[in-house]
């Protein structure tokens, strides 16, 4: 589980409006908006196991687990 070339297998990036972008091992999975999505996107790589908070297995860019950008407005919803 350990990440490849030094470096964590699992990247949470900085947030942007809805989520954080998730890549597991140098590929895209999706966009998560909340810790629950993070979890479920390591359990569909087979990561179930993986310790969120160990910074060897997953690098949390622009805030921790606790940080979740708000939900993006639509316009139109005024």
């Amino acid at each position: 589980m350990d990440g490849f070339d030094g470096f964590p297998s699992v990247v949470v990036h900085v947030g942007q409006p809805g989520g954080r972008q998730v890549t597991i091992r140098g590929e895209s999975v999706g966009v998560a908006r909340s810790v629950a999505d993070v979890a479920e996107f390591l359990r569909r790589a087979g990561l179930a196991d993986a310790p969120l908070d160990d910074p060897d297995v997953v690098e949390w860019r622009g805030g921790g687990s606790g940080i979740w950008p708000a939900r993006a407005v639509d316009p139109d919803e005024g």
